[in-house]
């Protein structure tokens, strides 16, 4: 596990758990971030098989109702920096009928319950930019009030895989929250404490500024332009040519497709194989929020 120290002098670890993980592709972001996923939870068997297959020793789970109190106290999961989740996004995609909380496969009040176990201190979700019309922007909404409810700070954004270097669109709203309880700041004295409160604040400030495209918190976020690690991984690709960013992108992928998304157990799997990368998320886009967040843990320090 990578250590960093953190404001107070005391190493932190970083820990990452992901619910609807699919293939992994926030994981692989995580690590790349210097995070180190400690549980993962996916329904699907040929995502499972690959999870398996990749992440051997990954506590997991196959239904996220089954994941309780008990149940992560006994797979010896303490605390966790970063839950993330991909929560199902058919209730709100504008290719089907958009039932939104109506719908059967609606699972973000399963998610807002992990959050409500797990406490974790930042809560990454994904989804399709439909979210935020679904119900008329009211489910988005809800999800606004109930991450609020729990005491978390929210910021949100929308931009495309293509923002990164990939060869396709592939837009997708993230949803960043943060709470800056002291649950997470054992062993550090009150006024370190009381220290690294205050430069988190401020650097998610930033870390909304810099990247997400609104913000919504009580209290209201406040401007303040600390954290531009966001920006800087967003515009890495704009001193190259677009054929160069084609050809790095496509050469990523190539390499990327047997030891990411393969299961090397000599089944065929192509329907299954396709619905999952149809459902994964773009390790390298969903990466830039993952590191600034790790920064921000680290409170600034390299």
């Amino acid at each position: 596990m990578m250590s960093f120290a953190g404001c107070g002098g005391v190493d932190m670890d970083l820990t990452h758990f992901s619910l609807f993980t699919g293939i992994g592709g926030i994981d692989l972001a995580a690590e790349w971030a210097g995070f180190k996923t400690v549980g993962q939870c996916e329904f699907a068997d040929y995502p499972t098989r690959v999870l398996e297959k990749h992440w051997p020793d990954v506590e997991r789970w196959k239904d996220v109702r089954s994941i309780t109190v008990e149940s992560v106290r006994e797979r010896g999961i303490q605390e966790v920096t970063v839950l993330s989740a991909g929560f199902p996004c058919q209730p709100h995609s504008v290719a089907g009928e958009r039932k939104a909380s109506n719908d059967e496969r609606d699972l973000w009040p399963e998610t807002a319950e992990r959050i409500r176990i797990l406490k974790p201190r930042w809560f990454l979700g994904e989804n399709v930019p439909g979210i935020l019309s679904s119900e008329n922007g009211r489910f988005f909404g809800g999800i606004l009030r109930d991450l609020a409810k729990m005491g978390y700070s929210v910021g949100w954004c929308c931009y495309g895989a293509n923002r990164v270097g990939a060869p396709h669109k592939r837009e997708r709203i993230f949803i960043v929250a943060y709470s800056d309880s002291s649950r997470q700041q054992r062993g550090k004295n009150s006024r370190s404490i009381k220290e690294s409160r205050k430069n988190s604040k401020k650097q998610f400030e930033g870390f909304c500024k810099t990247l997400l495209c609104d913000s919504y918190s009580i209290p209201k976020l406040q401007a303040y332009s600390g954290v531009d690690t966001v920006r800087e991984e967003r515009n890495s690709w704009q001193g190259t040519s677009r054929k160069h960013r084609r050809e790095t992108s496509r050469t990523y992928w190539e390499i990327s497709e047997s030891p990411v998304l393969g299961v090397d157990d000599g089944i065929s799997d192509r329907v299954d194989r396709s619905i999952a990368l149809g459902n994964a998320v773009v390790p390298q886009q969903v990466y830039p929020i993952l590191k600034a967040i790790a920064d921000i843990e680290r409170c600034g320090e390299t």
